[in-house]
This record gives C-alpha cells, sequence and structure tokens, in this order.
C-alpha cells in the first residue's frame, strides 16, 4: 500500500512522499526498507536517525526527514496501521466434525467451530463467531456476534457474552465464587453459586483470567474493558466501562469498579468496596477502602500517590536516620544525668 492511501484511511496528514510502498509495520529498531515504524514515546526519537524505515508515524510537531504520517497519537494510529497491513485470515464457516454441538444449541451464520470444541444444550453462539479447538461452552451459555474464543475457553452455564468479545486461551467465565459458610464443629460447607456473569460488547480477557459467577444475580464486566492475563475477579464484582486490568490484579467479592478505571500490575482490592470512575491505582497496591472518583493511589495500603512518592523517599534512609536518632537519644540521656 503506498503511503498516501494509508494517510487516507488511518486519517492522518502526510508529510514527504506519499508513493513509498509500505508493506508491514516494524518497531523502529528492526524496521528495514518497506516497513512503517512509529515514535510515541521521547525516548525513541534519537532512533528515528538509525532506523531503515520506509516511513514513520509521529507527532506534527517531530520533525524527521523520512516519509511520516502526522498523528495526535501515533500509538493509536500504528494500532489501526497494523490492522490493515496484517489482516488475519477469516476462520472459515462451519463445525469440525470432531466437535460436539447439541442438537438444541443455535449457532448464527458464519460461525466456526474448531476441533473437539463443546456446544452444550441450548447455548447461541452469534453470527461470524470463531470457536476455536477445546472450547466448551456450557449449557444455556450465549455467545454474540462477532466473538473470538481460543483454544481452552470455558464458558460456564447462563452465562452471556456480548458482541465483538475476546477471550484467550485457557480463560474461565463464570467459574463458581468462593463462597462457603462454616458449620458449628468449623467445617465448610459450600454455598451454591447460582448466579451468572455479563461480559458485555468488546471486552477482552486475558489467558489464564478467571470471571467467578456470583452466588445471587450476576458479575458483570462493563463495555469495552481490557483485562489482562491471570487475573482473578471474584463473584458479584462490578466493573465498568472502558477499564484497563494490567496482570495479576485480584478482586475480592462484591467490589464495584467504576468507568475508566486503571488497575496496574498484581493490585489486590478487598470485597464490598467501591473505586470511583477514573482513579487509578499504581502496581502492586492493595486497596483496603474505597477510591475516590478521578484518585490516583499507591502502596499497601493504598494512600494518595504524592504522599507514597514521599514517602518512598525516605524508606532507603530510615536505618541512617534511626542511627541518628538512637545517638541524639544517648546525648540527650548524658545531658540529662549532668
Amino acid at each position: 500500500m503506498i503511503l498516501r492511501e494509508l494517510a487516507a484511511r488511518l486519517g492522518c496528514t502526510l508529510r514527504g512522499d506519499g508513493d513509498v510502498d509500505v508493506r508491514r509495520v516494524r518497531a523502529i529498531d528492526d524496521a528495514g526498507p518497506g516497513d512503517l515504524t512509529f515514535v510515541s514515546s521521547p525516548r525513541y526519537v534519537p532512533r528515528l536517525a538509525a532506523t531503515r524505515a520506509s516511513a514513520v508515524i509521529v507527532t506534527p510537531a517531530l520533525e524527521t526527514p523520512l516519509p511520516s504520517l502526522l498523528a495526535a497519537n501515533p500509538y493509536l494510529a500504528f494500532a489501526r496501521a497494523v490492522a490493515l497491513l496484517h489482516p488475519q485470515p477469516p476462520a472459515p464457516a462451519g463445525v469440525h466434525p470432531s466437535a460436539v454441538v447439541d442438537p438444541t444449541a443455535e449457532l448464527g451464520e458464519g460461525v466456526h467451530v474448531g476441533p473437539l470444541a463443546v456446544i452444550g444444550p441450548r447455548a447461541r453462539v452469534g453470527a461470524r463467531s470463531v470457536i476455536h479447538p477445546h472450547v466448551v461452552i456450557y449449557p444455556e451459555a450465549q455467545v454474540g456476534e462477532d466473538c473470538l474464543l481460543y483454544s481452552g475457553v470455558q464458558i460456564r452455564e447462563r452465562c452471556r457474552l456480548g458482541h465483538r468479545v475476546i477471550v484467550q486461551n485457557g480463560a474461565v467465565i463464570g467459574g463458581d465464587g468462593f463462597g462457603f459458610a462454616k458449620d458449628e464443629e468449623g467445617r465448610y460447607e459450600k454455598i451454591l453459586q447460582v448466579g451468572t456473569v455479563v461480559v458485555e460488547d468488546d471486552v477482552e480477557i486475558g489467558a489464564l483470567t478467571a470471571v467467578d459467577r456470583a452466588a445471587l444475580g450476576e458479575t458483570r464486566i462493563g463495555r469495552g474493558t481490557k483485562i489482562d492475563n491471570l487475573v482473578q475477579i471474584g463473584h458479584s464484582v462490578t466493573i465498568g466501562r472502558d477499564s484497563v486490568l494490567a496482570g495479576q490484579v485480584g478482586i475480592a467479592g462484591s467490589a464495584r469498579l467504576g468507568d475508566r478505571v486503571t488497575l496496574a500490575g498484581q493490585v489486590g482490592v478487598v470485597g464490598h468496596i467501591s473505586i470511583g470512575d477514573g482513579a487509578v491505582v499504581t502496581a502492586q497496591s492493595g486497596i483496603p477502602g474505597p477510591v475516590e472518583p478521578g484518585g490516583l493511589v499507591s502502596g499497601s495500603p493504598a494512600i494518595d500517590n504524592r504522599t507514597w512518592l514521599k514517602a518512598t523517599a525516605v524508606f532507603a534512609k530510615l536505618p541512617a536516620l534511626q542511627k541518628r536518632v538512637r545517638e541524639l537519644e544517648r546525648r540527650l540521656e548524658e545531658l540529662t544525668r549532668k
């Protein structure tokens, strides 16, 4: 594709030779002739001088002799360029002979069902959805249109996925929530988890992530939310729209997250609390209580990020400060005796 055509399709402004042919998108250090690269962070600007790419996506403020696509958000333009220059072939419609599809299940037009997949009684799969090998869709579960379920995914009974949902390998949607009641002798008795999980449109769920079903009612993942690998979402949790949960996040039961919440890697959230719209929690933080909308918190237990930064700056100095305090205490004791 020539650069001029790509600029038009991406909605970017062209600077330089628009007849350059670009065939791939590659990282700035690996790019060569025929490749399109991008710069979205100032720290990569010096590498532009050495790149062998044929063209680059940059902000309008960045000067480079390379033919350029100018975008206010180069990273977003890069993502769209990848989709245009590296199209994925569609999976052929049809059911593999080794798959098991219950006669009462409903498959929409153009659905692909791979080898050894299982679709249970009264389950529904929307048009053009792709069900890869070894996926299991339990009875009465619903999968919307244009969904993509990779191998090993389990969609448990009565759970519902919206349209354009992507679930990566090995994720479990609707496993039992962690609910047990202790009897008089201290033994645990299982609480039946009879609720469900609702995943709204345009959600992506990472590999080996678990989204537990509610004991009663529903666990809900809001539209457009993106969930990384190895995330645990407890029963009856509600997550709003366009939120981002990075790897190894754990959310205990009945917690509520608003819209556009960001939880960085290894954040832990206790149950029955709320995190307001637009809040950001930095990596490895523990959230023991509510977070206000728009808050930026860090640490465990989490506190205001600015306070946490000041506190962490002191941590390395604590041994010296302790030594100094002990010396001052010794001198004070000597003065007191005198």
